[in-house]
């Protein structure tokens, strides 16, 4: 009787230790995105005045200092980066101990370290000019490339190597696939010139930049249904060309993720914008952004091609 012989176990891709670690990571990053709104929803953009120092002289509230809750609510978002700055950080444990190393994984992770470096400078620029609207749109906006790094993380994790990527669908399908990233970026960028003109500035002295709100709220409503508009021509193109279900399960997501932000983002027009859906619009913000992002790698496939391997 021959053996088989004895095979060490390894981190394979797709592995539960890297799933679990990348996952904590998109959602730690969304996370940080739905707190840094609610600083700015519940006026406390200010609530810390100096950085990196909380008040002249501490890191942390004084109470003859602070400013009430304002103080709490934006210390308590500064802690959160650091939380997230952990879960960065054993990103990149995980990436550099997988065996085989792959390099992508290493370098994606790193990125997230710097990332989270350059928003936390992001974010005293931001507070030292007074939450000038164009620097929170840009603290937004490198939040959703961060979220872009993270997701980019996730999914490369699951791939059958680092081999050129080759279209799991037709190739038309392909490429509007990965048209609806830079719509759907283009789509948040507006949506941050809406948030800069309008209501909920952070703190009550903070000017506002001289835009007409409705007119870029129109705009941004636009870029929507153009996002919409491909998403649906995509998902039919799948459909009657039989691709793979887990391709059509991705975009009907994404679809009807984008149909409940709809929904928020017509009724906070109609209704006034209270705080409160404001908040839901940032978190559905990051859940269509996510449900995008995800799209164009379920197109695609890596890993040995089947006559490469002589199937």
């Amino acid at each position: 009787m021959v053996l088989a012989p004895v095979r060490t176990p390894t981190r394979s891709a797709g592995s539960a230790l890297e799933r679990r670690t990348y996952t904590a990571l998109v959602l730690a990053q969304c996370l940080i995105v739905f707190t840094g709104g609610l600083v700015r929803l519940t006026g406390s953009g200010l609530g810390c005045p100096t950085w990196p120092d909380c008040v002249h002289g501490s890191l942390t509230p004084v109470r003859h200092q602070a400013q009430g809750i304002h103080s709490a609510v934006e210390f308590g978002n500064r802690l959160l980066t650091f939380v997230l700055l952990i879960v960065v950080v054993a990103s990149v444990v995980v990436a550099m101990r997988r065996r085989p190393r792959r390099a992508p994984l290493v370098w994606l992770a790193w990125g997230g370290v710097l990332g989270v470096l350059a928003q936390a400078v992001l974010g005293g620029i931001t507070v030292r000019t007074h939450l000038n609207p164009l620097s929170v749109a840009a603290h937004f906006l490198l939040s959703m490339a961060l979220i872009a790094v993270a997701v980019a993380l996730q999914q490369r994790a699951q791939d059958g190597g680092d081999d050129p990527p080759r279209a799991a669908v037709r190739r038309e399908l392909l490429v509007a696939g990965r048209a609806l990233v830079p719509l759907a970026a283009a789509v948040l960028a507006v949506g941050t010139l809406v948030t800069g003109s309008g209501p909920h500035a952070g703190d009550e002295h903070t000017h506002r930049l001289h835009l007409d709100p409705r007119t870029l709220a129109w705009l941004h409503a636009d870029l929507v249904m153009l996002l919409v508009g491909l998403t649906v021509a995509t998902w039919l193109g799948l459909r009657v060309t039989d691709a793979p279900w887990r391709a059509q399960r991705r975009l009907l997501v994404l679809l009807g993720v984008i149909a409940a932000q709809g929904a928020i983002g017509y009724t906070q027009y109609f209704t006034g914008v209270p705080a409160w859906l404001v908040a839901l619009h940032i978190a559905g913000a990051c859940a269509v952004w996510v449900a995008t992002l995800r799209v164009p790698y379920v197109l695609r496939t890596r890993g040995p091609s089947a006559a490469a391997s002589g199937a």
